[in-house]
């Protein structure tokens, strides 16, 4: 893992991490952040190749996980629970997401029967919640914005689900749009109107030749910077805007991973450009990316 795009405090806090390149067949490790890492307080976002036959043995500990299956075929198993089946997903273009959420203090199992990606979300978690096995019916389903602003969300965990502090969700963007706009933030505590989260951004393109840019920015000033992200990389989001565009020729997934105090997705947008929500042209038909 190397880091990339630094400020003067990415030193210590990256902002911008380059997955591993390795074979299809070889397991391991692609991306990870652990909040040490990343300088704040929740989330610890991980992506691992298993190979086929490959069994990975976890334990939630204090936190409460999401198992999001990016792509292939895998067995789950977790404490007093019958096995369940995540997949199969030729990628993450081809179907809708397969997950499981394990509360704290769960031990679990993770056998795969095809070389398989998965993603885990974690976050510091003392609630007695119930594990939840999350179908692709059980999923969200939003066409949001329009023209070249069109993209999909797809929801694994929102605010209404059973969680602690996790808000996951996949979006989908096609070649040439703008995605996260109007920009907008969530780092101030003022609900109703905003919450303050973490969040990351983790990238999977439709073509290895795929690119895009995400801005980062804030009115005052202090940040403002634009990061080119291409297939497996990830972005950390701590404050500030940060709109995305991806690059003509090449659909753009990312997942979205948020924590916080609040179960809240409540952001604000840039005032500048937040009257295009009250004016959106047609939406793009090339949407839905992904059929529901």
């Amino acid at each position: 893992m190397r880091f990339g795009c630094y400020t003067s405090r990415m030193a210590i806090e990256p902002l911008l991490l380059k997955s591993r390149r390795i074979g299809p067949a070889e397991p391991g490790v692609l991306v990870e952040i652990t909040p040490q890492q990343a300088g704040w307080e929740y989330i610890h976002f991980t992506v691992r190749r298993l190979v086929s036959g490959a069994t990975w043995y976890g334990k939630t500990k204090d936190d409460e996980c999401c198992i999001v299956l990016l792509s292939g075929t895998c067995t789950v198993t977790w404490t007093g629970h019958a096995p369940v089946t995540l997949g199969p997903r030729a990628s993450v273009f081809a179907s809708y997401p397969h997950a499981v959420y394990l509360p704290s203090g769960q031990s679990f199992s993770v056998e795969a029967s095809e070389p398989t990606d998965l993603a885990e979300c974690r976050a510091p978690s003392d609630k007695p919640l119930s594990p939840v096995h999350v179908r692709p019916q059980d999923c969200g389903y939003e066409i949001r914005g329009g023209g070249n602003a069109t993209r999909q969300i797809v929801d694994i965990l929102p605010p209404a689900f059973p969680a602690d502090r996790l808000l996951i969700c996949e979006v989908f963007t096609p070649s040439g749009n703008w995605s996260s706009y109007p920009p907008h933030k969530h780092d101030v505590d003022n609900p109703p109107a905003e919450v303050d989260l973490e969040e990351t951004y983790y990238y999977r393109m439709s073509d290895p030749l795929g690119y895009g840019f995400q801005r980062l920015y804030s009115l005052d000033g202090h940040r403002d910077e634009t990061v080119r992200v291409e297939d497996g990389d990830l972005v950390l989001i701590r404050d500030g805007y940060h709109p995305f565009v991806t690059a003509y020729g090449y659909d753009a997934y990312y997942l979205n991973v948020l924590a916080g105090t609040r179960r809240s997705m409540a952001a604000s947008d840039d005032p500048r450009y937040a009257h295009f929500r009250q004016s959106w042209p047609p939406q793009d038909p090339r949407l839905p990316v992904v059929p529901r």
